[in-house]
């Protein structure tokens, strides 16, 4: 049995928000589903879609485990985005979370360094 899983999140300024996840991603979408709707694979069965809903915007939660947390971090800050936060759990796993301007959460988290 296969599962594929798309996290969505929803936006006010569409064309902002793709040109921003754009960033953080390293790449323009995927899949354009439609003219209000875009998609990042960002591992084999699972994505992330950015869908222009105005009434759902800026409550999105969503984290990434990564085997390359910092060379990630890196290239993102490279591409002019930085983290809102960072945080260490008491077994070391780290997660840097990135808010995108409307307020959506996307963590990236990663083994203990």
């Amino acid at each position: 049995m296969s599962v594929e899983l798309f996290a969505g999140i929803a936006v006010r300024d569409f064309a902002g928000a793709v040109a921003w996840y754009e960033r953080l991603f390293g790449s323009p979408p995927t899949f354009v589903v439609h003219d209000t709707e875009v998609l990042w694979e960002v591992t084999p069965h699972g994505s992330v879609y950015v869908v222009l809903r105005p009434e759902r915007a800026g409550h999105s939660l969503h984290t990434l485990f990564v085997d390359d947390l910092d060379e990630r971090v890196a290239g993102i800050s490279a591409r002019g985005i930085e983290p809102a936060d960072r945080e260490t759990y008491g077994n070391g796993v780290r997660k840097i979370i990135y808010r995108d301007p409307e307020g959506n959460e996307l963590g990236i988290g990663g083994a203990p360094a």
